[in-house]
């Protein structure tokens, strides 16, 4: 143990190497006094965040049973109904009607699951499945429609007539001639 302070020893003042050491022998390794490292810098992540729609791991809002809830549900993110639900539902995500539970009111959203009880219109929505247990008052116009044995409906259906329809629903004329 030694009494007076070695002054060739690096202090906790003394500024860091900028520069990585040379590499070094085996034999100079075992007489050469420990190099501090210097801790790299975090980098700042500046790139752009996915969108909440390019994202299927998005949250959950619930309506819980014996809840009944009068408004307007607008935004993005899935959103899943087993109480009462009073008003418009307009999100970009996924909309679910569990047994037991009733939504009044119009319906957007990219896929709707029904195993409730629905009055109002279903718009816009790319898949619709109606479960054994659901009923649907009012229309569904969307892209796909699953239905069960035992569900029950009054209204009108639209299904699979997308954008794709629309757009392809240009007349195109040509002439030919036969030479």
């Amino acid at each position: 143990m030694a009494l007076w302070k070695d002054s060739a020893a690096p202090t906790k003042e003394a500024p860091l190497p900028l520069t990585p050491p040379a590499p070094a022998t085996a034999a100079a390794t075992a007489t050469a006094e420990p190099v501090l490292k210097r801790e790299p810098e975090p980098v700042m992540d500046i790139a752009p965040k996915a969108t909440p729609r390019a994202s299927r791991e998005m949250k959950e809002s619930v309506v819980a049973p014996e809840i009944t809830i009068t408004g307007k549900i607008v935004g993005a993110g899935h959103v899943r109904i087993a109480g009462r639900f009073e008003g418009d539902v307009h999100i970009q995500g996924d909309l679910t009607i569990e047994q037991g539970a009733k939504l009044t009111g119009g319906v957007r959203a990219e896929s709707v699951n029904i195993a409730g009880e629905i009055e109002g219109n279903i718009e816009s929505a790319a898949r619709v499945e109606l479960q054994a247990t659901g009923i649907v008052n009012g229309d569904i116009k969307t892209g796909t429609l699953t239905v069960a044995a035992g569900s029950r409906m009054r209204g009108r259906a639209e299904f699979g007539f997308g954008d794709e329809q629309e757009k392809s629903s240009t007349l195109k004329m040509e002439s030919r001639h036969a030479s």
